[in-house]
């Protein structure tokens, strides 16, 4: 196969499917990981694409809706060595004498790991979270309300009511959708709730998104792009760095 005839055909199948894994295109080409590598660096060199660890995502600004959400066993298994290197950033800008909100979701409780041995009060809004918080040893507070089942966070007007009685230093938000346009979105209005109001009583607020999320948008918007700073692996877009604070760690 020509190498213009392996370019196109990438380019074609990144911009249908969004994300695609180096593997299933060395499948599809019938080529060698060390050749569609070539291919990925090239294409990125010239805007067609972008090349990720494992794969590529399309270059394109469009944003796509999603109004489904995986539950938390599927989205742990997605991009899990991009998650764990943001979660490995954001627990080193934990300092002595923070009190945190730790966020539900599969990226914020990575970070529980990397979590240095220091004096700080944790809230969260996941059960998962508190259990591990609890057996590093920090003093921990789970917030009350309802469980959601398929992320398995504490949500509600009670969850809400509680954090109204918080003012937090740091807090390390889970994220569905980040649009230039949209802003930070989920796709439940009750998840959406705590994470505003988290937000609201943050003295800094850090979101935690893999490349995955940028372009797309979910039901609800909990905060505009001005609200957090963003930690992610790789901007598949470079107009997010003109309009929002962002770290890039891979």
């Amino acid at each position: 196969m020509l190498t213009e005839e392996r370019h196109s055909i990438i380019v074609d199948t990144v911009n249908k499917h969004r994300n695609v894994e180096l593997s299933e295109l060395c499948r599809l080409l019938g080529a060698s990981e060390s050749t569609v590598r070539r291919d990925l660096v090239l294409l990125d060199e010239k805007g067609a694409i972008v090349k990720v660890r494992g794969g590529a995502i399309a270059a394109s600004a469009d944003d796509s809706f999603f109004a489904l959400e995986p539950d938390v066993e599927e989205k742990s298994n997605l991009f899990a060595a991009e998650k764990e290197a943001i979660a490995r950033y954001a627990a080193s800008l934990i300092e002595d004498g923070d009190f945190v909100f730790i966020d539900a979701g599969t990226t914020p409780a990575k970070m529980i790991d990397f979590i240095p041995s220091k004096s700080v009060t944790f809230v969260t809004n996941a059960f998962i979270n508190a259990k591990k918080l609890a057996q590093r040893g920090f003093k921990v507070i789970i917030i009350a309300g309802e469980i959601k089942a398929a992320t398995e966070a504490v949500v509600g007007s009670e969850a809400v009511s509680t954090l109204m009685n918080y003012n937090f230093t740091k807090c390390f938000m889970g994220v569905n959708g980040i649009s230039l346009k949209n802003g930070f979105s989920t796709p439940d209005k009750n998840e959406a709730d705590v994470k505003r109001t988290a937000i609201s009583q943050s003295r800094e607020v850090f979101i935690l998104g893999d490349h995955s999320k940028f372009g797309k948008i979910t039901a609800v918007t909990f905060a505009v792009l001005n609200h957090g700073k963003i930690i992610t692996d790789k901007v598949p877009d470079k107009k997010y760095l003109s309009e929002a604070s962002v770290k890039e760690v891979m």
